[in-house]
């Protein structure tokens, strides 16, 4: 539940929010580490904001609805390396580099969902990308392109969202459970700002870069503008994104959405203290899709990536909606969660599939995933 002020609850419920909070810490984010270097060595389209500063798109395909691509926090638009080629034998797909990650200018404070909707709109309207849209947005990015279809809700056909974050009012003096990623990009911040800046191969860099790191990485860690955004992003999270978020909602009844959580995720959240026991995240995320008239959710056995550790599940739901946004109807309820439906182990037994009841069965499933 979104609150503005305060937390009169129990102590016992307090403390289920605070580790609900810690959990964003530790998978909540994305990781912008986690790309092919291949991919990351040249831009896709740079194009240019009413204000003069640079937006880096990577398109593909051709056709309608587009499909667009937001990565989580900290990553950028190679985070889609194993979706993208495949939904773009279909359709048109965009993934693009949020201000100051990438091949994309710095952006001016504060970061937050309503500055990042903002430059997306801008750039694709500049780029002559036109909806209509489905949006997908893992982690962080579940905000900015709820964001994104508030300001244009009649062009918007479908929302996935990924093991998203779930917008609140960091609760205080408790704080917002993000404290370990701060300290981390306030060190690299230092790093940055000092003078003279150590080499790239001190060990003041360790978790500001990786081993993997492509130049443009390496360009823009010692930028101080790059860790300042980040860390406006990350302050915005719980405070003014999430109320942009919350006010949004009603605009967003008529949009079709899918919410998918990852299995690690929820694990790793509290459970409810009475009943069979449910995962809050799993909870929390059932009350993002109830937002929707045709909202629903699924958990899928992943790790918080979902789009690198089941790209296949990605690429179904897309599939769905721009099937559904084709021809008019309804898109076909989330399958059962794998985490019921599985008997145990490291991976589901059956593939991700979707039955449609809003039509005839025909044969083969259009939407089931190649064995």
């Amino acid at each position: 539940m979104f609150r503005t002020s305060g937390d009169p609850r129990p102590a016992s419920r307090r403390r289920l929010a605070g580790l609900a909070l810690f959990l964003f810490a530790l998978a909540g984010c994305g990781d912008g580490r986690v790309h092919p270097a291949a991919a990351a060595e040249s831009p896709g389209r740079l194009v240019t904001l009413p204000d003069g500063r640079h937006l880096n798109l990577r398109c593909s395909g051709h056709g309608a609805p587009t499909v667009l691509l937001e990565s989580g926090f900290g990553a950028d638009s190679t985070a889609w390396y194993k979706v993208q080629p495949t939904l773009a034998r279909e359709t048109q797909v965009c993934a693009y580099d949020r201000a100051g990650t990438g091949f994309s200018d710095l952006g001016p404070l504060p970061r937050d969902g309503g500055a990042i909707a903002r430059d997306l709109d801008q750039a694709l309207q500049a780029a002559g990308v036109k909806g209509p849209y489905i949006l997908v947005g893992h982690s962080a990015g579940g905000l900015y392109v709820r964001l994104f279809a508030a300001r244009r809700p009649g062009n918007v056909q479908g929302l996935i969202l990924l093991d998203p974050t779930v917008e609140r009012q960091a609760p205080r003096p408790v704080g917002d459970g993000l404290a370990g990623i701060r300290r981390r990009l306030l060190r690299c911040l230092a790093v940055a700002e000092a003078s003279p800046q150590p080499p790239l191969t001190d060990p003041q860099w360790s978790g500001c870069i990786s081993a993997k790191s492509g130049p443009q990485a390496l360009k823009l860690a010692l930028e101080p503008g790059t860790w300042r955004g980040q860390l406006s992003e990350l302050d915005s999270i719980f405070g003014r994104t999430s109320e942009q978020v919350a006010r949004s909602a009603p605009v967003l009844g008529d949009i079709p959405a899918y919410v998918i959580t990852a299995s690690e995720t929820a694990a790793a959240a509290p459970s409810t203290p009475f009943g069979p026991p449910v995962s809050i995240w799993e909870i929390q995320h059932q009350q993002i899709a109830g937002l929707s008239r045709l909202g629903f959710q699924t958990t899928v056995i992943s790790p918080h990536l979902v789009m690198i550790a089941r790209p296949e599940v990605v690429i179904a739901a897309a599939r769905e909606m721009i099937a559904a946004a084709r021809t008019g109807r309804a898109p076909a309820p989330l399958p059962a969660s794998e985490t019921t439906a599985a008997s145990g182990g490291d991976s589901p037994e059956q593939p991700f599939t979707f039955t449609n009841p809003f039509e005839i069965p025909a044969t083969p499933s259009p939407f089931e995933f190649p064995k």
